[in-house]
């Protein structure tokens, strides 16, 4: 499999992948923060400013191609922000929930941060429906599930709130019911929500590796681990793994993340292209002995297969 498996040929900054089957293209979608790492800006407005890039896949995710910007997002004028997409499919219709922050902030503090709700019947048209009601007014990274009992769960970053991992309910993906706090140990940021192997996993970004917890139930979450902490082998793959999706299918899951290869402890506070730049990589998990793992420098082949209706 390549590594890294994906980087954007316009800005360098991939970032907060999150993959969707097209079912119209018949191919994979990998939709992502598109990150202006190559941009040269003040303080921290790299960071901002950014569009939903797309690559796509027609050989099940082995290799991507760079398609462009997500069209049709502007709710208002202006250059603005979009973050950590995540797109659902439920009776016909996308639904894609996405930070947004308004305009391109050069500080990260005294601005806004909301969840805006999409829908789409194609990945392409995009209807904006709604800025949600949280838990508060700087929120980010939501993540969508199907309950057991019907209706849905959104987890989400609340950053008034120790960037804690809050909820919400919903029976229609349209109408958001704030549940509460989830996970508040350590500030920690991009909650993914997913069943594997007859257990329901939760993976954060601690900013040391992807804490991960357990549940039977969601509702009730166990502390499971951390990986994606120690540096790989491959090629852009030496760092922390940050802000991961995961595909199920069957018995197989896979994990996408991204890095920052040339960051290192040394040039941390360094603001340059070389610690600015950013790539997507995949890693196959599993579960031994309960416990959900992950050896980035495992050889595999990746071949998601295309979902159903």
């Amino acid at each position: 499999m390549n590594a890294p498996l994906f980087r954007d040929p316009i800005h360098d900054g991939a970032t907060d992948p999150t993959l969707i089957w097209n079912r119209a293209a018949k191919e994979w979608w990998m939709v992502y923060t598109s990150r202006r790492a190559s941009a040269e800006d003040s303080g921290v407005a790299w960071v901002h400013g950014s569009g939903l890039g797309v690559a796509s896949s027609k050989d099940g995710g082995a290799t991507w191609a760079y398609r462009g910007l997500l069209p049709g997002l502007d709710i208002e004028w202006g250059h603005n922000t979009f973050w950590a997409p995540e797109i659902i499919w439920h009776e016909g219709t996308y639904h894609m929930y996405v930070s947004y922050i308004q305009g391109v902030p050069d500080r990260w503090s005294g601005f806004e941060r909301n969840i805006l709700h999409y829908t789409s019947p194609d990945l392409l048209a995009w209807s904006y429906q709604s800025m949600l009601s949280l838990s508060s007014n700087r929120v980010i990274d939501a993540c969508v599930f199907p309950l057991p009992g019907g209706g849905f769960r959104m987890w989400y970053k609340d950053e008034a709130h120790n960037s804690a991992t809050y909820a919400a309910d919903s029976q229609n993906l349209y109408d958001w019911e704030v549940v509460g706090p989830v996970l508040t140990h350590q500030g920690h940021e991009g909650p993914n929500v997913f069943e594997f192997k007859g257990s329901y996993w939760m993976i954060i970004d601690e900013w040391r590796g992807q804490g991960v917890f357990r549940s039977e139930d969601l509702e009730h979450w166990e502390r499971n681990g951390l990986i994606l902490d120690q540096p790989g082998s491959r090629p852009d793959d030496g760092t922390i793994g940050l802000h991961a999706d995961v595909v199920v299918q069957g018995d197989e899951a896979f994990i996408f993340y991204f890095t920052h290869p040339e960051r290192s402890a040394a040039n941390a506070n360094l603001s340059t292209y070389a610690t600015r730049r950013s790539s997507v990589q995949a890693a196959r998990l599993d579960v031994v002995e309960g416990k959900l793992v992950c050896d980035r420098d495992e050889a595999f082949e990746l071949a998601l297969r295309g979902e159903s209706e």
